[in-house]
């Protein structure tokens, strides 16, 4: 008597083909950008490191400093009382290339086969993460050479966010799937919670191992990267995403008698070869005073800048403020900093899950999101909200000095702006809401009672 099918053989088979090969990409892509925040938390964890209160260590024997130095285990040129200013330079010099080369790395990537365009970055931004920890063992003590490898990794890391989210973007489409990208958006607090606990491994005994460790996986995954990325899914004969529309295609309206569950004027081929079709045209990039015009982007970008202040100053700053107000190991702030992105795994699906329970109040997003959903040019729009990740490790840097409080005074402040931005919007949605409260409440009226 033949055996019935092994229960996992029965779960491979519940999934189709293409199932399979999306689920892959999503896979690698997760991954592939989870090294990419990797690769930047160490920084943060390493800060306490480079400057530290000596006087409780024991000083070795043949040690040139006096004995009232209380920073000679410190590692030079972060030694100095000006050393938070010095690390906010370090943290700046890789954010704002970062910023500049967001505007610019959509017209490489355009260019190149993205495969080939993330691997190089992926290799190049390993390289460089592990040539700053290299300077430990190499006894560098150059501010500027630090700063000059925060430059170009800040400029290699730009490859990474274009040219994942438009690999997803040719396997998914633009239909409705907030809950599964809300999942593969926590990449940045999975890289973030990664690179803290990896450094923390070495940051007590040498922490250059905190930096090196991180740029070879990084560089690994590159490897992997060029070894397995996918492009599109008619590379491996998959069927193209059903949701390529252009950025005035309403998918999803209910009122129109062709979109729809309900619809059945096009038979699968048809909608395949559209599709397919469709995925390899080329779109037109929105403007970047087209995108301004878009109702409710200046207010969201604004948002977003003051959000992303408050989000990277904690990124930087938050293991250096543990470890000087709580007097924590430089490994204990790193590990107890993991916290704050742990509530960003939780919260980042919920976010972007509820827009899509919504079409209606979210159009004009879509618009902006469709026009260059396939178009890495139109990414260089992110550069609206890079200014506020620059900022905010600069006024930390700059404002720490004179105590904690004053940063954290400066944090709130960012938070109410933010806020305060998002108030005619949020005004707006509360009307949509009530309208469609009333349209669902005359619609029950008329079922029950009908003339």
């Amino acid at each position: 008597m033949r055996s019935s099918l092994a229960p996992g053989v029965w779960f491979f088979r519940a999934f189709s083909r293409d199932s399979w090969f999306r689920g892959f990409i999503l896979l690698l892509t997760f991954l592939i950008y989870t090294c990419y925040h990797m690769s930047r938390k160490p920084i943060s964890v390493v800060k306490s490191r480079l400057h530290q209160n000596c006087s409780e260590l024991i000083k070795p024997i043949n040690d040139t400093h006096s004995l009232n130095d209380t920073t000679w285990c410190s590692w030079a040129p972060f030694d100095k009382d000006d050393y938070k200013e010095l690390l906010g330079a370090v943290d700046n010099a890789f954010l704002v290339a970062y910023a500049i080369g967001m505007f610019i790395s959509g017209m490489f990537g355009e260019r190149l086969p993205l495969r080939y365009y993330l691997s190089a970055g992926m290799l190049l931004s390993g390289l460089f993460t592990s040539l700053f920890g290299l300077g430990y063992f190499w006894n560098i003590h150059m501010l500027w050479y630090f700063v000059l490898i925060q430059i170009c990794n800040g400029l290699v890391q730009t490859t990474g966010w274009p040219s994942v989210v438009t690999c997803v973007g040719n396997w998914f489409g633009k239909g409705k799937r907030g809950l599964i990208m809300g999942v593969w958006n926590s990449h940045t607090s999975v890289g973030n919670i990664l690179g803290s606990l990896i450094a923390g491994v070495w940051v007590n005994q040498h922490w250059g191992l905190s930096f090196i460790v991180p740029g070879i996986i990084t560089a690994a995954v590159g490897v992997l990267t060029f070894l397995f990325l996918i492009e599109h899914p008619e590379d491996v004969d998959c069927t193209p995403p059903q949701h390529h529309g252009g950025p005035d295609e309403d998918q999803d309206n209910p009122q129109d008698p062709g979109n729809g569950p309900y619809s059945n004027r096009e038979s699968g081929l048809e909608t395949a070869a559209r599709c397919s079709k469709e995925a390899y045209e080329e779109p037109a990039a929105i403007s970047f005073l087209g995108a301004l015009r878009i109702p409710g982007v200046v207010e969201f970008s604004l948002c977003l800048l003051f959000a992303k202040l408050v989000s990277y100053t904690f990124l930087y700053w938050l293991p250096l403020y543990i470890s000087n107000v709580a007097h924590f190991s430089a490994k204990e702030a790193g590990d107890l900093s993991t916290l704050f992105d742990v509530g960003g795994i939780i919260d980042v699906p919920v976010q972007l899950h509820w827009p899509e329970r919504n079409h209606q109040l979210h159009s004009d997003a879509d618009r902006l999101r469709g026009a260059g959903q396939r178009s890495l040019r139109a990414h260089h729009h992110r550069g609206l909200r890079r200014p506020g990740a620059a900022l905010g490790p600069l006024l930390a840097g700059l404002i720490s000095p004179t105590g904690w409080n004053n940063v954290f005074y400066m944090l709130i402040s960012a938070d109410i702006l933010a806020c305060l931005f998002l108030c005619r919007l949020v005004y707006k949605e509360i009307l949509a809401w009530k309208s469609s409260l009333t349209r669902d409440r005359g619609s029950n009226l008329v079922l029950t009672h009908p003339r």
